[in-house]
């Protein structure tokens, strides 16, 4: 008895050591760039800086794709220029993915986005598939 539950004991610690070091998986769904790009970036900064090891992406769909274009700023304070904080939050492993759907609805081209954006085929299709795939918490700035 005492040797099955040593073994029980071994087990349970061996599960917990492997719950305590897997990857944490974040999804940010953006689909309204004015409203929460700005404070969405500054979120998931924030969120690296005390858990540098999660993975997160950020997927974009509707007005949310706004910020991922060439050039874009926030409309409230001009001086943030969505580029540069967007290529720092990728160079800490941030996978920012835009919309197909959005884009053949809106008419836009693929060229008019920043280097640092992805595409995905379905922002909705995707924020499910990374929550039950992939089992990732879901925020919404």
């Amino acid at each position: 008895m005492r040797k099955v539950l040593l073994t029980l004991a071994t087990m349970g610690l061996i599960g917990f050591s492997s719950i305590v070091s897997a990857q944490d998986v974040v999804v940010y769904h953006i689909d309204n760039a004015e409203i929460q790009a700005t404070k969405g970036l500054r979120n998931i900064r924030n969120h690296l800086d005390i858990a540098p090891q999660t993975k997160i992406y950020v997927v974009t769909h509707a007005e949310g794709i706004d910020f991922l274009m060439e050039g874009a700023k926030d409309k409230k304070n001009p001086n943030i220029d969505y580029a540069s904080l967007v290529s720092a939050l990728k160079s800490r492993g941030v996978t920012f993915e835009v919309c197909e759907i959005t884009l053949k609805n809106r008419n836009i081209k693929r060229d008019v986005f920043i280097m640092d954006a992805e595409f995905t085929p379905s922002g909705v299709a995707r924020v499910a598939s990374l929550q039950i795939k992939d089992k990732a918490a879901y925020i919404k700035p």
